[in-house]
């Protein structure tokens, strides 16, 4: 080779080279506000929880969830919707969902049983109606008992029994890039970030459409002058928004010819949301953000094991033999989960005076719910359906971490969501392993120099 040529041909491996390194070089080590590392959370997920995970999520009990897509935006009036044939969502006709989960909870045990129980609940009822209270005073204690539970929940449940709500197969609805981009999209995120996230408007967000990068070291000043449980809120978010978008890289449409797609790894897409050049420093804060999402999403679901241990806890489809070896199969994973080296300390929030903390803790169950409400303002509807399971999913984590343990109810409509959430969180993390060594096979060394961590 020509001597002259040598340093331009170094320039230029170097310059791809370091794509890899300004993507991951800063996602290692210890993450903030909690004692647990990268490296440690990539083994674990990789190796252990990953795969059980995406076992439990093709059981029929977890593929199968129930939303309502038709409910109108309530913060801006919207008539468009995505017109992208891969926006489409297919919702099951009744014969395809089990009939266990088709019909309520009640409605699993015989007929004779239902009429024993019903005749006990009423005569418990009975017994327990004082009949000197008036209706208005027995009408309010109904009340008090469903506004103690509501007070507890994070996330806004789609009504189940609406004529609206229809059960999806989410195996054969993947979230993955649907070409719902652009000034929608980036409204919706800009409404979850600028008004729901604490943040007063004379701070700017990094990479919103009006700051610069002074503004973007005023923002993570302005952060860390903030409670930790306002940090942690915000890391969540954004955790959750860069979930989403390695999906969308991930499962990316790279051909589309003859009636036949092809979809797949977009590395130039990953570059784009991820690389620190290209994100002014944003994409590696944005990925450690990823991990400490999975802690706390991982933290819930240990929490849940003494519910799912109870010998009377089932996870009813109508098929016995099933359930039973489903049922095995969440436990093995809720163990797994425990092992976990590593934990987030969630005592390590919301402690200090009474009051001050009962107002912290609602002013953040509120935004989370307001947030929960945007999903319904998203105009492509497979990203509305998915948008909707992962903050359902990140709201049960929520109250379950923050909620008091002894009065403690997951419905299943919470549970499934909880489960496909850190599903999403741990696939993000796996495929993580997959980007990395597409930019290291790009590269030809990248690994061999160190860059990659």
């Amino acid at each position: 080779m020509n001597p002259a040529v040598v340093p331009v041909v170094l320039v230029l491996l170097l310059q791809v080279c370091c794509a890899c390194a300004r993507c991951f070089c800063e996602v290692t080590g210890e993450l903030d506000d909690c004692s647990c590392d990268v490296e440690t959370i990539d083994r674990f997920n990789n190796e252990q929880l990953f795969p059980k995970l995406q076992t439990l999520l093709q059981t029929d009990y977890f593929r199968f969830y129930k939303v309502n897509l038709n409910k109108p935006c309530p913060f801006w009036t919207s008539s468009s919707h995505c017109g992208l044939r891969d926006c489409a969502v297919k919702p099951c006709s009744p014969n395809e969902v089990p009939e266990g989960i088709r019909t309520e909870a009640h409605n699993k045990y015989s007929a004779e049983a239902n009429a024993d129980l019903d005749q006990c609940v009423k005569a418990e009822e009975l017994g327990a109606v004082d009949v000197s209270l008036s209706d208005e005073t027995r009408e309010a204690l109904k009340n008090w008992t469903k506004h103690d539970e509501e007070a507890q929940r994070f996330c806004v449940l789609d009504d189940e029994a609406a004529p609206d709500s229809e059960f999806v197969d989410l195996l054969l609805n993947p979230e993955r890039f649907t070409g719902y981009k652009g000034p929608e999209a980036w409204r919706i995120w800009t409404c979850i970030y600028e008004e729901n996230c604490f943040k007063p408007y004379s701070v700017k967000r990094p990479l919103s459409l009006f700051h610069s990068r002074s503004e973007a070291r005023t923002f993570y000043a302005w952060l860390e002058g903030q409670c930790v449980e306002k940090r942690a809120f915000y890391r969540l978010i954004s955790g959750l928004h860069s979930s989403i978008n390695i999906h969308l890289s991930a499962r990316y449409l790279l051909n589309d010819v003859w009636f036949k797609k092809t979809w797949g790894p977009n590395v130039t897409e990953f570059l784009s949301r991820f690389d620190s050049e290209l994100t002014e420093g944003e994409g590696p804060k944005r990925l450690r953000n990823l991990y400490f999402l999975f802690l706390m999403e991982l933290r819930a679901l240990v929490k849940v094991l003494p519910v799912v241990s109870e010998e009377s806890f089932r996870l009813f489809t109508g098929q016995p033999r099933r359930d039973q070896s489903h049922k095995k199969l969440l436990l093995d994973i809720l163990h797994t989960a425990r092992s976990f080296p590593l934990h987030f300390n969630e005592t390590s929030l919301f402690a200090g005076d009474e009051r001050e903390v009962a107002k912290l803790k609602d002013d953040l169950r509120l935004a989370f719910l307001n947030i929960s409400r945007i999903m319904d303002c998203v105009e492509c509807f497979k990203c509305r359906m998915w948008g909707k399971l992962q903050t359902q999913g990140l709201g049960t984590a929520l109250k379950i971490l923050f909620s008091s343990s002894s009065s403690l109810t997951l419905n299943r409509q919470e549970l499934v969501a909880l489960v496909n959430a850190l599903g999403r969180i741990s696939t993000s993390i796996r495929e993580l392993k997959n980007f990395r060594e597409l930019l290291s096979e790009d590269t030809g060394h990248c690994s061999k120099h160190g860059y990659i961590t």
